[in-house]
């Protein structure tokens, strides 16, 4: 399958192992909606080709991702739907909530559900929307200096739209990361479950990414696809899926409220904080 990416890049670094990487380092990989886009295509091919056993999700840059684009403008833009989602033009919250359930619910996912291992080799800064592709993701390795920050209440929403909070920190800290929008620590992330490893330095992660991604393609594939499988319907078990379109549905009302009060999706005095609190290379993404 021969794919021209201009958002992110698709490596083979070793026998069974494909390598997805994020790729706008200027905007420190913030989320436009054609990486959206190129993302899904790019694990598709992984899922579709037999060789690969193992998926490695990193980003190159300073930073693992910002979060989304929200300079990105791009909503009208054609792509293939992937989702049951449709409507995409229709005026008021209709559309707009269609377009979130489909680029961000809805590929998510798909990507969770990936019938392969994947791996996040996290790096610099993870951001709101950042969260969202790490948490798809079965294992997460983080050098030392990683944070990890949700920043969405300040911008008048309850959280990113793919709402894995409770479950990957615990209902308390969950609360704190988004009433403060501050950030954690790799140490206290792995701490908390939400991190595999933790290696000393951006140096080791890739190494450490692939040696882990080498071990776990050694299995047989099928059996690595029930185990994860096993692990997931566990969690639905419990009510992951329900819990989370609970918590879309409610962060498509706050879109709605922002509206109506500010003419935006999102509350623009927050917008103008985060910024202010940014070191000045860092783009407006959130």
């Amino acid at each position: 399958m021969s794919t021209t990416f201009t958002t992110i890049a698709y490596e083979e670094p070793a026998p069974g192992v494909a390598r997805i990487v994020l790729d706008r380092p200027e905007r420190r990989n913030a989320q436009s909606r054609r990486m959206t886009y190129e993302l899904n295509t790019a694990f598709d091919r992984a899922a579709q080709d037999d060789a690969v056993k193992v998926v490695i999700l990193a980003g190159r840059g300073p930073d693992f991702c910002s979060g989304h684009d929200l300079a990105d403008q791009t909503m009208g833009e054609t792509h293939a739907v992937v989702g049951t989602s449709a409507s995409f033009d229709r005026p008021g919250a209709e559309g707009f909530m269609a377009w979130e359930e489909e680029v961000y619910l809805n590929m998510c996912w798909r990507w969770r559900n990936l019938p392969k291992p994947t791996i996040a080799a996290v790096h610099g800064r993870s951001i709101a929307g950042a969260l969202m592709l790490i948490w798809v993701c079965d294992l997460v390795i983080a050098s030392a200096e990683a944070t990890f920050s949700d920043i969405t209440v300040a911008l008048g929403v309850n959280g990113v739209e793919y709402f894995a909070h409770p479950w990957e920190l615990g209902a308390r800290k969950a609360k704190e990361l988004l009433f403060t929008g501050d950030a954690i620590t790799a140490a206290e992330a792995q701490q908390l479950g939400m991190v595999n490893r933790v290696v000393p330095s951006r140096d080791d992660l890739d190494t450490e990414a692939l040696v882990l991604a080498e071990r776990i393609a050694t299995k047989p594939s099928f059996a690595l696809k029930l185990a994860k499988e096993s692990v997931n319907q566990a969690l639905e078990a419990q009510g992951f899926w329900t819990a989370m379109r609970g918590a879309f549905g409610l962060h498509s009302l706050a879109h709605s409220h922002n509206r109506e009060r500010f003419d935006l999706p999102i509350d623009p005095s927050g917008l103008v904080r985060q910024r202010r609190q940014r070191p000045p290379t860092e783009g407006p993404d959130a």
